[in-house]
């Protein structure tokens, strides 16, 4: 009858955990979906659909291979700076001990 109270307190905080880590992991995933709809919008030509996710690399060589002519903005090349930061922070956040084990059941993989 002791036991009890632990279980319930234990059980409670592994849940408490596992549903912060994952609603942080899927801020991320919304942030970079976001970042790059931004893109889309500002600039038709990359060929990106909304709500889809891709690295931050290959958007920046499609804006340059679009606009050889042209620079690329500012604004643009800020919002690729923030979709390598944010991809490089979801990484390293699905590869440390106790978060792989939240991503590996929720079903989250690497950007």
């Amino acid at each position: 009858m002791g036991f009890i109270p632990l279980f319930l307190t234990m059980g409670g905080a592994c849940l408490l955990f596992f549903l912060t880590v994952k609603n942080t992991m899927q801020r991320k995933l919304n942030l970079q979906r976001e970042l790059l709809s931004k893109l889309s919008l500002s600039h038709p030509e990359i060929g990106f659909l909304l709500g889809e996710i891709a690295d931050p690399d290959t958007v920046l060589e499609n804006l340059k291979r679009t606009n050889p002519e042209n620079k690329v903005s500012k604004k643009s090349l800020e919002a690729i700076r923030q979709m390598k930061i944010n991809q490089h922070q979801y990484n390293a956040l699905i590869k440390k001990a106790p978060y792989n084990w939240v991503a590996k059941l929720s079903g989250f993989q690497p950007i």
